[in-house]
């Protein structure tokens, strides 16, 4: 199955949204993530950069570093789910990303350790002025916006691409050309790596949702 997901994978366009599943990811900083050789970018969010710091009473704080700590504890919580939405001009993946239903982009911005970005989604900007409006993280300091600091320091902007380490490579499982995905059942969409499915998300249909809860194709739960 797996080798029939790589294989198919190539038939579709690069442009193509597409749902990705993976496991123990190395945080690159605040909002980048590697899996064996391959980046993947938060989608709508700019964490402040890995070496960048902030001025917070009147001192030196290494706000970049926390982003990449907070990051880490994040992902350390269980499997990383990804959603591709589409690839930034260094070729890597930008994807809106998940442990455990948490998503990780909206709690860097609750965090106050990264920033919306409203030109690419209005998902977080109601979660920065909160972050803002109580001084939380960067919002109680001195700081310079992301891309004004990778604009001064262009040389740290992308850190060097990861070595692939032999382990598996993710498992990308794409949509339709049209960014549409249909499964007869459930059988069918835990074989293909979807399920569970979400309401709004590729796949899902109300017909497998059977006690009408919004999750499609979930595990099991006896009484």
């Amino acid at each position: 199955m797996r080798r029939l997901l790589i294989l198919a994978v190539l038939m579709f366009p690069a442009s193509a949204q597409a749902q990705m599943l993976f496991e123990n990811p190395r945080v690159v900083d605040g909002d980048t993530l590697a899996f064996n050789g391959s980046y993947v970018r938060l989608h709508g969010i700019d964490a402040v950069e890995r070496d960048q710091e902030c001025i917070r009473a009147s001192e030196r704080w290494r706000c970049g570093e926390e982003a990449g700590t907070v990051l880490s504890e994040l992902v350390a919580r269980g499997t990383v789910n990804c959603r591709q939405m589409g690839t930034d001009q260094y070729g890597r993946a930008v994807a809106i990303c998940s442990v455990n239903r948490v998503d990780l982009g909206k709690r860097m911005v609750q965090a106050g350790l990264a920033v919306a970005l409203p030109a690419y989604s209005q998902e977080y900007v109601a979660d920065e002025q909160a972050a803002k409006a109580q001084q939380i993280g960067i919002w109680a300091s001195e700081f310079e916006q992301p891309a004004d600091y990778r604009a001064a320091y262009p040389q740290k902007a992308l850190p060097q691409a990861p070595r692939h380490t032999g382990g598996p490579m993710p498992t990308i499982v794409p949509t339709s050309p049209r960014n549409e995905v249909y499964f007869r059942n459930c059988r069918e969409a835990r074989a293909a790596g979807y399920a569970p499915m979400y309401r709004g998300q590729p796949g899902y249909r109300p017909e497998m949702d059977g006690d009408n809860d919004g999750v499609a194709c979930e595990p099991y739960r006896g009484r």
